[in-house]
C-alpha cells in the first residue's frame, strides 16, 4: 500500500472531505520487534462535521490524530486533508513570555497576515472565544479554562478548515469543561469548521459530536460508529445523552474485555 499524506488546496472544488483516512496502519519499533498500533483504519470526516474518536487509553487515538496532523507518516495507507489542519492539545502550549493577544498574533504572523492587521484579528478571535479585553493579559494571569480559550483562538487563527483536538479539556474541572463544551459547540456552528476530537470520556463524546467512532484496544481498529442525532444544545444530564453514553460505555467495556485489558 502507498504511504502518503496529501493536503488539497483551499480552492480545490473536487474535495468532498475535510479528512480522508484510507486503510491506514501504523507500527513502531519496540524491544520485541515492530508493534502494530493502528490497523487498517478508514474514516472520512465530511466538511463541517464534528467527529469524536473514543477508546481506551493506549488504543492509538492520539497516534491517529498526529498522522492526520502530518506530524508523522502512516506505515501503510494514505491520509488526505482539505488544507493544513490546526491542532489543539491537552496542554495549552502558550508561550508564557507573550500576552494572550501576542500568542494569537504569532500564529497570524506564521500564516503571513500583515503586521498592521494582526492585533485587530487577534482581538476578534479573543472576542469569538469570549475573552474580550484579555489581549494584554499574560498566561500566568489566566485561569486554566481561559488558557484553553486562548489556545483555541490561536488554533482558529491558522484559518484551517479542519480542527484537530487531542483531549483539550481533560485537565480542567468538571464545571469549566462543561462551559467550554458549550463554547466549542457554539464556535463550531458559527464557523462551519470540521472537527476531529479525541477523548476517552464517553459523555463528552456524545455531548459534542455528530458522530462517535469507537476504536478497539491496541491495535486500534474501528470497532463501531454511532450517529448522534440528539438536538443541540445538549446537556450532559440529558436523558438521551445518558442513554447513548450507557450504550457506548458497554461497547467500550466489551472491547476492553475482548483484548484482555483490566
Amino acid at each position: 500500500m502507498a504511504t502518503t499524506l496529501a493536503q488539497a488546496t483551499a480552492t480545490d472544488a473536487s474535495v468532498e472531505y475535510a479528512a480522508r483516512i484510507d486503510h491506514v496502519s501504523k507500527s513502531f519499533a519496540g524491544p520485541a520487534g515492530r508493534q502494530l498500533v493502528l490497523d487498517d483504519i478508514s474514516l472520512d470526516v465530511a466538511p463541517g462535521e464534528f467527529v469524536t474518536l473514543l477508546g481506551a487509553s493506549g488504543c492509538g487515538k492520539s497516534t491517529l490524530l498526529n498522522l492526520v496532523a502530518g506530524l508523522d507518516l502512516p506505515s501503510a495507507g494514505s491520509i488526505g486533508t482539505d488544507g493544513r489542519p490546526a491542532l489543539m492539545f491537552q496542554e495549552h502550549a502558550l508561550f508564557p513570555w507573550l500576552t494572550a493577544g501576542k500568542n494569537i498574533e504569532l500564529a497570524l504572523k506564521l500564516r503571513g497576515v500583515a503586521k498592521a492587521e494582526r492585533r485587530s484579528r487577534a482581538e476578534e478571535l479573543l472576542e469569538l472565544v469570549r475573552l474580550k479585553g484579555a489581549y494584554g493579559k499574560r498566561v500566568h494571569e489566566l485561569s486554566g479554562g481561559m488558557r484553553q480559550r486562548v489556545a483555541l483562538a490561536r488554533a482558529l487563527a491558522q484559518d484551517s478548515r479542519l480542527l484537530l483536538m487531542d483531549e483539550p479539556f481533560a485537565a480542567l474541572d468538571a464545571i469549566t469543561r462543561d462551559v467550554l463544551h458549550d463554547e466549542l459547540t457554539r464556535i463550531w456552528r458559527e464557523t462551519g469548521l470540521s472537527v476531529l476530537f479525541v477523548t476517552h470520556n464517553v459523555r463528552e463524546a456524545v455531548k459534542l459530536a455528530q458522530r462517535v467512532v469507537l476504536l478497539s484496544s491496541r491495535p486500534g481498529r474501528i470497532a463501531r460508529e454511532w450517529t448522534v442525532d440528539i438536538p443541540q444544545p445538549r446537556r450532559l444530564e440529558d436523558t438521551a445523552v445518558a442513554e447513548l453514553s450507557t450504550e457506548i460505555t458497554e461497547e467500550l467495556r466489551g472491547e476492553i474485555r475482548r483484548h484482555g485489558r483490566h
